[in-house]
């Protein structure tokens, strides 16, 4: 079995059936350095601090590994806790991998991310390694990795000189929009559009999350991505606990794992832009999804609150698009 030689991140919150599948993947890998961070329960929600605890409870480190815990009483959300636990991490080490409660990774994950992490430590090119092959059954070229544009979080690693830049609030993404520098990141409108209304909800609070910020710190910072040509994270958190992955339909849910031999890397630094743009579509297909969904709901409970019989709430939603 291989070992892995980076150290690792791995957050936790309260689902400890998916925590238990995820740290028996990093148990078989055998990291020298773990590190668990653990957000504390929210005062709203009965039962989560019993949840919170049985989750921590999960954690049994019985090798060889130097452990550092940072388990909050207090809980500060996805944006806060999160990209608390990375800067943590990041302090402590010039490097690393990091997992979330629900990142499954496979046989050769770890493998991956320490050969990539040593290639490109010095390579100021490169500033993430993902772990998830987000195009579903397509590929990019004829390596076992293609290069990106776009940060995907669901099981990655990357370096303290990346993450240093790292800003939460994104004070520069109002002068990035005003020099409508977006255009040069990606020539379709709709979808440097799309991206700055998401920023844009994140800044003002609308959207509590950490990873959007990650991916705007290497738009402006003209950074590459690694992205596999094959999958080696599978989501298995998609149902109604998760913050933001809660339809079990999802296209992204569960995608099966995959394995590589050797290595091959590319040959040329060129961010392959139709793999972003067919990822942006998958996307973009999932969000109209749920908001027709959203749609449809809203009527439906409201036009039987004005007691509209169900054939005719049927008609109704048959007319949106």
């Amino acid at each position: 079995m291989y070992k892995t030689i980076s150290p690792v991140l791995f957050t936790i919150f309260n689902r400890p059936d998916t925590t238990q599948l995820v740290f028996e993947k990093i148990r078989e890998f055998k990291p020298s350095k773990l590190y668990i961070a653990a957000d504390g329960p929210r005062a709203d929600r009965e039962g989560e601090d019993a949840l919170c605890r049985e989750t921590r409870g999960v954690i049994n480190v019985d090798w060889d590994c130097e452990v550092q815990y940072l388990y909050r009483s207090e809980n500060l959300g996805c944006k806060l806790g999160m990209s608390g636990a990375i800067k943590w991490f990041f302090e402590n080490e010039p490097e690393g991998i990091v997992l979330e409660d629900d990142c499954l990774p496979g046989e050769d994950f770890f493998r991956f991310c320490d050969t990539l992490l040593e290639k490109y430590r010095d390579d100021t090119r490169v500033a993430h390694i993902a772990g998830t092959r987000m195009t579903l059954n397509d590929k990019f070229g004829d390596a076992t990795y293609y290069f990106s544009k776009y940060t995907h979080i669901w099981g990655w690693a990357s370096w303290r000189r990346v993450w240093k830049n790292y800003d939460e609030n994104l004070t520069m993404k109002d002068s990035f929009v005003q020099q409508d520098l977006f255009k040069y990141i990606y020539s379709k409108k709709k979808i440097t559009d799309r991206l700055t209304k998401v920023l844009t909800l994140v800044e003002t609070g609308g959207i509590n999350t950490w990873d959007f910020q990650y991916l705007f710190m290497n738009f402006w910072n003209n950074s590459l991505c690694i992205c596999p040509n094959v999958n080696l994270i599978s989501n298995i958190g998609f149902d109604p606990r998760a913050t933001h992955t809660r339809d079990k339909n999802n296209k992204f849910a569960n995608i099966p794992l995959e394995t590589f031999t050797d290595i091959v890397h590319p040959k040329f630094f060129v961010p392959i832009l139709d793999a972003d743009y067919c990822i942006l579509k998958l996307e973009e297909e999932d969000t109209l999804t749920i908001l027709k969904s959203k749609v449809k709901h809203a009527i439906k409970l409201g036009l039987r609150a004005l007691g509209v019989r169900k054939a005719g709430i049927q008609k109704l939603k048959n007319l949106i698009p």
